[in-house]
């Protein structure tokens, strides 16, 4: 007995079988934690790559509803996104979910994009019983690109494209739009009165707070229409003379080229293309014009005067149609030729104060003056009156007591772009 008691004793105080018995005892929980750090770094690998597909997918889903072309299409464009960004869950995720949703206030303003990629791993099946299941989802907001019309346009595409000031007054419900992203694109100063539906800048605006509720800054996509169409020509050569005496002196032109057009009787225009030659066409005499069917085509520095030095002159414009067109060499072009009064070669660089309205004329006159070189002014007290008067011109200055009014409804006037949609991920 003795001597089982010593061995006890000897037993009892022996410590080398100590870090036997406790990596024994320690081994599930080394080997869980292991096990868990290995699913959990696949179950992040997982997370990040599906929420990088949804994250694309739900983009693409909102830029295509942005354009009204691709709309029909989104989920097509959600679906090949999230597909071409899914790699290492391809074998095991699935088909994801894609829901047009209210955003912020507004209705279907928004698509959510919603995976889930499941698979049975060995340590997380073994405790839990089934497949390990990761989940992500995506919201994309958009705003669709507007259509933006206008019938006074500027096409520079630096500092202020349109002025308005003094005690001018503007009456063009059909819009402005400037193509500048400088501030200040649009200015309408001093006692000026302007009354329209719309005003749209590339830039900033400085307008009146009646103006602002129509107001859209920072207009990206605005453009110049015209800017690949070629001004027709016509080498007729002409010259201006009247015949007759006093009262009775007239002028009855054809269409064709002349060196300079300066009115000194009354003067009647016949239908056609009259290209102006590095002179001036000049309407502003005291005296009645009258063109129907007509287009004036400035070049090598040609300058433009409308309007009238006194009270009793008339002007009557209005440019050709599609019809006039026909039979001519420019028959495939008449659709966007037709109803332009006045085009200027983009290489006619007039200096300043380039074309004008002037003077205390009574005009009536149609279409569409196009100056993409030069700068247009409607001084003094100007009385313009139309139908459907439109100007595009590198820079628009309307001063003094200028009155312009111009009838023209908004979606009958030149396109000046749509304004890029936009697209941010939201959730």
């Amino acid at each position: 007995m003795g001597a089982l008691s010593k061995f006890c004793r000897k037993l009892r105080s022996n410590s080398s079988g100590n870090a036997t018995l406790m990596v024994a005892l320690g081994a599930p929980a080394l080997i869980g934690a292991g096990g868990l750090a290995i699913d959990t770094a696949q179950w992040y690998m997982w997370k990040r790559e599906l929420q990088h597909s949804v994250d694309q997918a739900a983009y693409a889903g909102a830029w295509a509803l942005a354009r009204e072309e691709t709309s029909a299409s989104f989920e097509t464009r959600a679906e090949q996104e999230f597909d071409t960004n899914i790699s290492k869950t391809s074998d095991f995720v699935s088909e994801p979910t894609i829901q047009i949703a209210d955003y912020a206030g507004g209705e279907d303003n928004s698509v959510v994009v919603t995976a889930t990629a499941s698979k049975l791993l060995p340590f997380s099946s073994f405790l839990l019983g089934n497949a390990a299941t990761v989940r992500a989802s995506a919201q994309a907001s958009f705003a669709e690109g507007l259509n933006y019309n206008a019938c006074l346009v500027s096409l520079a595409d630096e500092g202020t494209g349109t002025t308005i000031g003094g005690n001018a007054t503007v009456r063009a419900q059909c819009g402005l739009a400037a193509l500048s992203c400088d501030d200040d694109a649009i200015v309408i100063d001093g006692s000026a009165s302007v009354s329209t539906d719309s005003i749209a800048a590339c830039g900033t605006v400085n307008v009146p707070d009646e103006n602002e509720d129509v107001t859209a800054e920072g207009v990206r996509g605005l453009e110049d229409i015209y800017s690949q169409l070629e001004p027709p020509t016509n080498d007729t050569p002409r010259t201006y003379k009247c015949t007759g005496k006093g009262k009775n002196s007239q002028a009855s032109l054809l269409p064709g080229t002349y060196s300079s057009l300066v009115v000194s009787c009354t003067t009647v225009l016949a239908s056609g293309i009259y290209v102006i030659n590095g002179g001036t066409l000049d309407l502003a005499a005291n005296y009645n014009v009258t063109g129907s069917g007509v287009m004036f085509v400035l070049k090598n520095g040609a300058t433009m005067k409308l309007g009238g030095n006194g009270a009793g002159n008339s002007i009557r414009l209005t440019p050709m149609s599609s019809s006039d067109f026909i039979g001519t060499a420019y028959e495939d072009q008449a659709d966007e030729l037709s109803d332009i009064l006045v085009f200027e070669h983009r290489d006619n660089n007039v200096p300043n104060p380039g074309h004008t309205f002037n003077g205390n004329s009574n005009s009536l006159i149609e279409g569409l003056i196009y100056l993409p070189s030069s700068n247009i002014r409607v001084l003094g007290t100007a009385d313009v009156s139309a139908q459907c008067l439109q100007i595009s011109a590198y820079t628009i200055d309307i001063r003094g007591n200028a009155q312009l009014e111009t009838l023209c409804p908004i979606n009958e006037t030149t396109s000046v772009g749509t304004s890029i949609a936009s697209v941010k991920l939201v959730r």
